[in-house]
């Protein structure tokens, strides 16, 4: 990140906090947690609780957004930090090792007051924000325990010997969030339906269509609030073949409107992952994604081409970013399975702000083919008995079409963040252009062909981007 540039602008977000010690006002004691029922800060001694603070300075109108705009906790991660901070304790002069590597707190070993790290630190670990937990444990355990116990039956033994609820852990795991201020341009042909037709040929019966085909331009400005990337590289990497990380990434979106500044006491009883990306790594796979939002806040617009729509041109002009790093919360289950002597780590997580619930369990798949060989072999008599029936061949695909059913509701390999219809958006001052061309007749299609208009891109770029980084 290129401090230099005038067009960039730099947000300390951590102005007035300080490491060691953080105490209650009310009673001056440290051991203070997260009360996770209020999403308040409170007082273990006392239970008084703390108001949470905002984070200042940030842009709030996204409308008028230039250049870019970084959260002080943004800035680039410095290979060189050191992960060892000395603290020193004023309750009883001590001084006390805090490893950020895996921690922003530690307590002292004298006088057992808690000592924390609010200040930001070159390595990732410190925030612009933090999205303090809304949802507790035993809420969390009861909606694993009803996700799971939906998927018992194919379920592999071991895994059902073993399942327990108990271990789950609280985990803040690290993000980006972005707000963009940009122009978006299109440019191609839609098609509208006007007359649907079946036509004799011989033996068989053919359907045909005619349609309307337009030329088509929209142009508008778009704003985007709040669009959410994971800043590890591990939970990025959402197809991975030993981990079902696009479960965690399955469970957003989360509402960052609700972040508050950051303080190593939201953290307290929980554990977290410290970021490892930068911005510029990131830049390219929001961008992308910003496209993919803008093409399908376009759809909006389009309805009457029910055909679809291909667009030859296409262009997001980004006329300001303002990225923060944030720390999100997310209850989380997991499973080791050993499997051809490869171990696979299957999650089961939920969205601690909205309890979304999303998971993958492993399959006993010789139970599951057994299964749908037998509904293969039962679809046989509807073959048998429905003599005239002019497709009966489909029912040869039942057996088939059980197991994959299956298969996708235990493991949810496919299970994503659908950030283009998803994230926060409004679309202002648009010009339209809907020109009739012709009149297209007897096409074979319902569909037009080549149409776009629904097509995402940013999952594609962003296999590639991480591909390169864990090369590098």
């Amino acid at each position: 990140m290129d401090n230099s540039n005038d067009d960039i602008k730099i947000v300390q977000t951590d102005v007035g906090n300080k490491d060691g010690q953080n105490k209650c006002p009310k009673c001056g004691a440290t051991d203070i947690s997260l009360n996770t029922k209020t999403g308040l800060l409170r007082c273990n001694f006392c239970r008084h609780e703390f108001e949470p603070e905002k984070v200042e300075g940030l842009e709030t109108d996204i409308n008028n957004l230039q250049g870019d705009v970084f959260g002080s906790g943004a800035q680039d991660i410095s290979q060189g930090s050191d992960d060892m901070i000395t603290l020193k304790c004023t309750s009883c002069g001590a001084e006390v090792v805090v490893d950020i590597k895996n921690s922003t707190q530690a307590r002292c070993h004298w006088c057992r007051n808690v000592l924390s790290i609010n200040q930001q630190v070159p390595n990732g670990i410190v925030p612009d924000v933090v999205l303090p937990f809304k949802t507790t444990k035993d809420q969390a355990r009861e909606h694993i325990d009803k996700f799971v116990g939906k998927r018992k039956f194919f379920a592999h033994p071991k895994f059902r010997q073993e399942f327990t609820t108990e271990n789950i852990m609280g985990v803040y795991f690290p993000y980006m969030v972005i707000d963009v201020n940009s122009k978006a341009s299109f440019s191609g042909q839609g098609e509208h339906e006007i007359r649907r037709y079946t036509v004799k040929e011989g033996d068989h019966e053919k359907t045909y269509y005619d349609a309307e085909l337009y030329d088509v331009e929209r142009d508008f400005d778009l704003t985007i609030n709040g669009l959410t990337l994971e800043s590890s590289l591990d939970k990025l990497d959402t197809s991975s073949s030993n981990k079902t990380t696009n479960i965690i990434n399955s469970i957003m979106p989360f509402d960052t409107e609700n972040c508050v500044k950051f303080n190593s006491n939201y953290l307290s009883g929980f554990t977290s992952e410290k970021r490892d990306t930068n911005v510029e790594q990131l830049r390219p796979i929001v961008e992308e994604q910003a496209k993919d939002i803008a093409r399908f806040a376009a759809n909006d617009t389009l309805k009457q081409y029910d055909r679809g729509v291909r667009w030859d041109s296409e262009n997001l002009e980004i006329k300001g970013q303002q990225w923060k790093s944030a720390y999100l919360p997310v209850w989380l289950y997991s499973y080791q399975q050993i499997k051809n002597n490869k171990s696979i780590l299957h999650y089961v997580a939920v969205n601690a702000r909205t309890q979304e619930t999303m998971g993958s369990v492993p399959i006993h798949i010789p139970k599951l083919i057994l299964v749908s060989c037998i509904i293969e072999l039962l679809s046989i008599i509807p073959i048998v008995l429905l003599e005239d029936f002019k497709y009966k061949w489909l029912f040869l695909l039942v057996g088939i079409i059980f197991y994959f059913v299956k298969y996708s509701k235990y493991r949810n390999s496919g299970a994503r963040h659908s950030y283009e219809v998803e994230t926060n958006k409004e679309m202002s001052n648009l010009r339209t252009v809907d020109n009739l061309v012709t009149t297209k007749r007897k096409l074979r299609s319902s569909s037009m062909d080549g149409a776009n208009n629904k097509s995402i891109k940013g999952n594609s770029v962003s296999r590639k981007i991480i591909k390169s980084l864990k090369e590098e």
